[in-house]
């Protein structure tokens, strides 16, 4: 589903040459729940931005579904992102003037897709992740589990293959995490989706099929839940 071959990343700050991220491959297969973990700055979220097409590698590269994004334009990271990939964010980014019904209809309208049977995908979606009777709320009204809640509805609400999902516990509590992790596992097992996590909570990683732990821009160790770490 997603394969990184001697991805690396370098930026200057000021005078200084920063590696974010330092000869990166793996491969995730169709249907693995992959989390990566470690400190601030050891490139996790750089790593799933080179996958969402939100940042470039400055070398290596990055496939998904078997295709070379290294050529791709704008345009054609857009597509991929309105019919390949689901994105959650730690900050939720919803639209704060529309409702949860009408944030998690968003990317069907920008495919162009509407009518009864787009409303139809919304309710279930709504439904699968407990907000109905909350969708006409906007976010200013919601709390921070139900607005995250709304994100991970809208990430779905197009049937991505791959979902990434960038510290979705982040910004809740912990019993509210608890439930949103369990929520994402459930979710993207029924729909047979590929998940990449990036997280700094042990609880929140223990969701996922094994762990990436990073540092300093490396892959250093690969944990299978239930198992001993594997060192790399």
């Amino acid at each position: 589903m997603v394969r990184l071959t001697q991805v690396s990343k370098t930026y200057m700050r000021g005078e200084t040459t920063v590696s974010a991220l330092i000869d990166v491959s793996l491969e995730i297969r169709r249907g693995e729940f992959c989390a990566f973990v470690g400190p601030s700055g050891c490139g996790k979220s750089t790593l799933l931005n080179m996958i969402a097409g939100l940042d470039q590698p400055t070398s290596g590269e990055v496939l998904i579904e078997t295709r070379s994004t290294r050529q791709l334009t704008s345009a054609e990271w857009t597509k991929i992102r309105r019919e390949t990939i689901g994105i959650v964010f730690q900050a939720f980014h919803l639209v704060p003037g529309l409702t949860a019904e009408e944030n998690v209809a968003l990317p069907l309208l920008l495919r162009g897709e509407g009518g009864r049977g787009a409303a139809t995908r919304v309710e279930e979606l709504l439904e699968m992740v407990g907000m109905t009777r909350r969708k006409r709320h906007r976010p200013g009204e919601l709390s921070g589990g139900e607005q995250q809640r709304v994100a991970i509805a809208r990430a779905l609400v197009h049937q991505p293959r791959l979902l990434l999902a960038d510290e979705p516990t982040g910004n809740i509590d912990s019993h509210q995490g608890a439930d949103i992790m369990a929520l994402m596992k459930s979710l993207a097992k029924a729909g047979g989706q590929t998940v990449l996590l990036v997280t700094h909570s042990e609880q929140a990683a223990q969701a996922a099929d094994y762990t990436w732990t990073m540092q300093d821009g490396r892959l250093v160790e690969r944990t299978v839940q239930m198992s001993e770490p594997v060192p790399l």
